[in-house]
């Protein structure tokens, strides 16, 4: 009558769809490609041992299907967790490489949320870089020193508040390069965060364009303290630039070569990341196509 997840957010999610799946006869499977509809679960607590997904602080769940290579996230009201310990000393023994991937995916979930266009929400975007400045200060320290308590617990606390809601609220936030990282990670199983950290740097530099110029400003501004009395181009690119230096300085790859994606399956991952999409494009920031996936995965290449 009960699941305790212990884990990470693969652990967690996990138990989500358990829980989900008790109150349904048939697949799983089918709660997360819309055939059923969730309608209740278990009561689930979880134990978090790694600071990345925030899945212990939201009500969705993100499950990969090996054998379809789909990766599909589905949410209900009643698989939010009942209550979550947040031990900063449980993450002390997580490697370097889940370290850093789990702070791209930190990141990652507060990028999401804060490269919108013209929606006036203005609090939520001030938390939103309190969140990356937070990952920027400690993310590397939490890398170098593992045991660094101060480090840890604000990492921690920062995965939880990226995708509690708090930041997603009055805006219409479509995500733009998770979808797109989701096919890495179904045709390939390569880790989440990893992906994204590749991944962000293309679509940063591939969505920039005069719309959407001065929210690279103001990210830049704000988050990476640049100048602000530079040229906007230079401004903005700067700020793609010292994401992309970031996570390099956290030892991850930053190439689709690097992991081992091959070449030939960036149009299959390409036609993928639509279809999981009802056909539609993804995003909103800037909508993308096929073409546009496809061009971010060759520009990540």
């Amino acid at each position: 009558d009960f699941i305790l997840a212990v884990g990470g957010g693969s652990t967690i999610d996990c138990s989500k769809a358990i829980a989900a799946g008790y109150y349904y006869d048939g697949d799983p499977w089918d709660l997360l490609i819309k055939k059923a509809k969730v309608v209740n679960a278990l009561p689930l607590g979880t134990i978090l041992t790694i600071a990345a997904t925030g899945s212990e602080m939201d009500r969705g769940a993100v499950i990969s299907n090996l054998e379809t290579k789909q990766k599909l996230s589905f949410d209900h009201i009643s698989m939010a967790p009942k209550f979550s310990i947040l031990d900063p000393t449980y993450t002390f023994t997580v490697p370097k490489v889940q370290t850093a991937a789990g702070i791209a995916d930190i990141m990652s979930h507060t990028f999401e949320n804060y490269f919108t266009l013209n929606d006036g929400a203005y609090l939520q975007d001030r938390f939103a870089e309190a969140i990356l400045k937070t990952c920027i200060k400690y993310g590397k320290i939490a890398f170098e020193e593992p045991e660094n308590y101060e480090a840890r617990a604000n990492i921690m606390w920062a995965s939880s508040w990226a995708i509690n809601g708090l930041l997603s609220y009055g805006k219409d936030s479509q995500w733009s390069v998770h979808p797109i990282e989701h096919e890495l990670s179904a045709f390939y199983d390569i880790t989440h965060g990893i992906g994204l950290a590749i991944l962000t740097p293309a679509w940063m530099e591939y969505v920039l364009d005069d719309e959407r110029v001065d929210k690279f400003v103001e990210y830049g501004v704000n988050v990476w303290d640049i100048d602000r009395n530079m040229d906007k181009y230079e401004i903005a690119k700067l700020a793609i630039q010292k994401t992309r230096e970031f996570f390099k300085s956290l030892e991850i790859p930053m190439s689709l070569r690097e992991v081992g994606i091959k070449e030939e399956d960036l149009e299959k991952m390409a036609k993928a990341a639509i279809d999981n999409n009802d056909g539609k494009k993804i995003g909103n920031f800037k909508p993308l196509d096929y073409e546009d996936v496809l061009n971010i995965y060759k520009k990540a290449y």
